[in-house]
């Protein structure tokens, strides 16, 4: 493996899989640095209960998907329930959307097929082949992973939905102040060379937190300047572009071995320019 990331610095903002990325970093030799800009993730079983009752007793005219783990979680809760035969019944009987392949297999597996799916990947490109449609006067229902999707939802409403319902079977818990307090130092001070965004909440984590503490834009400068941004893929680099800051990474497939390697083709063409 070429050693593309000789001499830098990579901070890992997503705590997820982080011994495994940061084997991948030293292995083009870099040095990883573990900077969580996300708390946990969990099950929010009370709020999915009552989402799936409602979804089962009145079943939305469109039914809009943005993840299959998410998709997974909700039938995984709706057997436990005993409503799994109706949850599929109350999907059959709407309209789906679907973002991302992993959502459509999990539609499969169920013998479910989207209407409309997106085109690249991206909730962009799912609005995108929403506007075929009219939405207007419909009841929506969406069902997202673990944080709101405030473009989407304000493109619904401009549609005239008549009634938007979120069901988010997730939770992203905050990280720690410290963790961020150091992540946000580690930029403004150019501690690193690199740093690695695998989910939009660790990007907007740390935005809100230099916003409150008077340093966004002086950040955001060092990300567009001086610190190479890298997004694991198209929803990831979306928020970030969302939130103002343009990543310079972002691989063609969506996984995070192929981002820290698309990282080091970047500081390896730097040198050639």
């Amino acid at each position: 493996m070429a050693q593309n990331l000789l001499g830098k610095k990579v901070a890992l903002a997503g705590p997820r899989k982080s011994e495994e990325m940061s084997m991948i970093i030293e292995k083009l030799g870099g040095t990883p640095v573990l900077r969580p800009a996300q708390g946990t993730v969990f099950l929010d079983d009370e709020h999915l209960e009552s989402s799936i009752e409602a979804w089962v007793k009145h079943p939305p005219d469109w039914t809009l998907l943005t993840t299959g783990m998410g998709l997974d979680a909700i039938f995984s809760k709706a057997e436990q329930m005993g409503v799994e035969e109706a949850l599929t019944s109350a999907l059959s009987q709407s309209q789906i959307a679907a973002r991302g392949y992993k959502t459509v297999n999990a539609l499969r597996k169920r013998g479910l097929k989207p209407v409309v799916r997106d085109d690249d990947g991206s909730t962009s490109g799912l609005i995108r082949e929403l506007e075929a449609y009219s939405l207007e006067g419909s009841r929506v229902l969406v069902q997202l992973h673990g944080e709101s999707a405030p473009r989407l939802m304000a493109w619904l409403s401009d549609q005239g939905v008549q009634e938007i319902t979120q069901v988010l079977p997730y939770r992203h818990v905050p990280p720690e102040e410290s963790d961020l307090a150091l992540l946000l130092s580690d930029i403004l001070n150019q501690q690193i060379d690199a740093i690695t965004f695998t989910s939009a909440p660790q990007i907007r984590f740390l935005v809100e937190y230099a916003e409150q503490h008077g340093k966004l834009e002086q950040m955001k400068q060092r990300l567009e300047q001086d610190i190479v941004a890298a997004a694991v893929g198209k929803v990831t680099a979306q928020a970030m572009i969302e939130e103002g800051v343009e990543p310079k990474v972002v691989p063609a497939e969506e996984r995070m071995g192929s981002m820290m390697v698309a990282l080091g083709k970047y500081f390896a063409e730097q040198k050639t320019v």
